[in-house]
């Protein structure tokens, strides 16, 4: 629990990082362009007057340098404009498309864009005539404000691929330790579970003084280790599917915990339960699947409670749900639960449920998920695996 609220920390801490960057990029840029728009701005005033001052000289010749003014309006190299009368009769154009100039309406739509853009700038002659510069934003403001999505894209694609590849060389390094970790405990079950072999042959000889039900219960613990160093033993081999009847598999899984668990749980099937369901699984695997998924609805049961296991088939897939009355889990722990590590029990090392839907999902094809859950009344998990 303490593994998996850390890293739930340390990833909150970057994403809030990254949120961080991605404002203050757009933040800054936003600044940038409003700083560059306002100088557009003032150039177009500046254009502005110098077209009444060539207008004024027209009529007065000798009054003014017209090479100045002249020299002012060839200085806008960069702002799309578009000088038009009152009645949008375009009177002149600059820094527009020249290939596209010729083409019928595409000045005119050039000119709506404008509008919708930016105010005109009015030009006020002395006879009170008017006439207007309508602009729009030049390359380097458009390409400013796309710099920063355009970059925040490839920030996001950077860090999804390096996540990724993390992620990806982080589980290939759980998977050679988890495997292993399973060689090396089944290695080392062998010997004693060999030597156990052993004395239940020897006490066999003492059956009148220890009593037949308590031998027979030791050599189902004995089998059951057997299975146990043999669940270790596939973990990263090659599995060997066989064709089960799902009922008696799970049936015989419950016949050994009913007396391991306390008397006040309830072991049963739905009496709508299909019997004769088949399904390939790696009976060993599955078994710990049952073991793991039934000590954890007791564990939220805390003891005492029922816990109800149903299997139906549909299509080519065999659905089975268990249920319990637990204190159930809230809607937003139902993906959390299957995380290594994650726990709410002070002795729990949070490694069942994960353990469970690796063999499901890894080894078996299938699925287990949270079917669903009521707080204080109970959870049903399903299980959803390929008949064939």
């Amino acid at each position: 629990m303490i593994n998996y609220n850390q890293r739930k920390y340390w990833n909150g801490i970057i994403l809030i990082f990254a949120i961080l960057i991605s404002l203050g990029t757009l933040i800054y840029t936003r600044i940038l362009v409003n700083a560059l728009s306002a100088e557009e701005y003032k150039m177009m005033n500046t254009l502005a007057g110098a077209y009444k001052e060539l207008n004024d000289v027209s009529l007065n010749p000798e009054s003014t340098d017209i090479s100045f003014l002249f020299t002012i309006i060839k200085s806008n190299e960069n702002i799309p404009l578009i000088l038009a009368d009152s009645k949008d009769h375009i009177l002149q154009s600059r820094n527009l498309d020249s290939s596209s100039i010729s083409k019928k309406g595409y000045l005119e739509k050039q000119l709506k864009k404008m509008k919708n853009q930016h105010a005109p700038i009015p030009i006020i002659f002395s006879d009170n005539q008017r006439q207007y510069i309508y602009y729009k934003d030049s390359k380097l403001i458009v390409l400013l404000r796309i710099y920063p999505y355009v970059e925040l894209f490839f920030v996001i694609l950077f860090i999804l691929l390096a996540y990724f590849s993390f992620n990806s060389s982080r589980k290939f390094e759980q998977n050679k330790v988890w495997v292993g970790m399973s060689k090396e405990t089944a290695h080392q079950l062998g010997t004693p579970v060999s030597s156990l072999l052993a004395l239940s042959e020897n006490l066999k000889e003492f059956e009148n003084q220890i009593g037949k039900e308590m031998i027979e219960e030791f050599e189902k613990d004995i089998y059951r280790l057997q299975i146990i160093t043999e669940r270790f033993s596939k973990i990263g081999s090659l599995p060997k599917f066989e064709q089960k009847n799902i009922y008696e598999l799970i049936k015989t899984s419950l016949d050994y915990l009913r007396p391991r668990f306390s008397k006040k749980v309830t072991l049963q099937f739905s009496p709508n339960t299909d019997n004769l369901v088949e399904a390939k699984v790696i009976p060993s695997l599955f078994d710990w699947v049952i073991e793991n998924i039934s000590k954890n609805a007791i564990n939220a049961m805390e003891g005492a409670g029922k816990i109800t296991f149903s299997i139906k088939a549909k299509d080519n897939f065999v659905y089975i749900d268990i249920s319990d009355t637990g204190k159930g889990i809230p809607r937003h722990k139902f993906g959390t639960i299957f995380n290594p590590g994650y726990t709410t029990s002070a002795r729990g090392w949070g490694m069942g449920l994960s353990l469970t839907r690796r063999i499901i999902e890894s080894y078996h094809r299938g699925q287990i998920f949270v079917k669903s859950s009521e707080l204080g009344k109970g959870t049903t998990f399903r299980i959803k695996l390929p008949r064939k």
